[in-house]
């Protein structure tokens, strides 16, 4: 190669990164920039993590599906002879109260899942991203009312097999379903606060079922209160749980007290206003 040539080559080959640079970077202003995810993208985003999880890991639905079926049997059939003269009707009673325990008692999952991501440093990773703070939360509750109905599905078709008849029809039971959905998604802010102050899930698992069992099974889910002595009686009536499954016995069979829904709308906004933002705050400082 002449001497001529090699500078023509040289020149060529110094200008073409020059060229290759200019031409990139008109690529890159004509694109149209991306707008960046606004809060509830991020949150319905991780709720969908949730799913994930479960499709990868399905034994995660046992407390969902067989827990409710094993609970609606026994108590049914152990009890119902005893407390009601007959299982039939004693089903007519409990099972709106079996609907909200069943559903109840997997809100601790909440705090559990939590703290599964905070000890294994995921949390740590979700606080590193450009995303809105509480959207992993958000997210994950969310997540979790999907299993919320799913409990519930499961308890009511269980209770029409046996023989459970709700004299409102399909409008009282998803009014039902819906009512404990949202009272359980503001419970749940109760136990990420408290997965985000324990140390290990099994900690969290162990606090949230003792305070959880003795609010359940000292409220109206299983007997009239009237049978109860008289200091017994007067905290379950006032229990939140026992005011959620009258609601939940109203609205299936129509007879649904306007105070009691009161009460447990009220109760729930409570939950969530004193939970939520004490769990964004331990979230957030990490």
């Amino acid at each position: 190669m002449s001497a001529e040539e090699t500078e023509a080559a040289a020149a060529t080959g110094a200008g073409a990164p020059a060229t290759d640079d200019a031409m990139i970077r008109k690529a890159l202003s004509s694109a149209p920039a991306q707008s960046k995810p606004g809060p509830l993208a991020n949150a319905l985003t991780f709720g969908w993590r949730g799913m994930i999880k479960i499709k990868h890991v399905p034994e995660q639905l046992l407390d969902v599906t067989l827990t409710p079926v094993m609970f609606t049997l026994m108590f049914t059939y152990l009890f119902g002879g005893a407390i009601a003269g007959s299982t039939g009707d004693y089903l007519q009673y409990i099972l709106p109260g079996l609907l909200v325990m069943s559903v109840l008692f997997t809100t601790v999952y909440s705090g559990i899942a939590l703290n599964t991501d905070l000890t294994r440093g995921v949390v740590d990773r979700f606080r590193s991203l450009p995303i809105w703070r509480p959207a992993p939360l958000l997210g994950a509750l969310l997540g979790d009312s999907v299993r919320y109905v799913v409990a519930s599905a499961v308890i009511v078709v269980l209770g029409v097999i046996l023989g459970y008849d709700p004299s409102n029809g399909p409008i009282g039971v998803l009014a039902a379903v819906g009512l404990v959905t949202l009272f359980a998604f503001a419970l749940s802010w109760a136990f990420t606060t408290l997965g985000l102050l324990m140390r290990s899930p099994n900690a969290v698992m162990n606090a949230g079922f003792t305070f959880i069992f003795p609010l359940t099974f000292l409220s109206n889910v299983f007997v009239d209160p009237d049978t109860l002595p008289a200091g017994l009686e007067w905290f379950v009536n006032h229990n939140p749980i026992s005011y959620l499954s009258d609601c939940c016995r109203g609205l299936m069979d129509g007879t649904v007290d306007g105070t009691d829904l009161t009460v447990v709308l009220v109760t729930a906004v409570l939950l969530t206003a004193i939970f939520a933002p004490i769990t964004s705050r331990l979230y957030s400082r990490g």
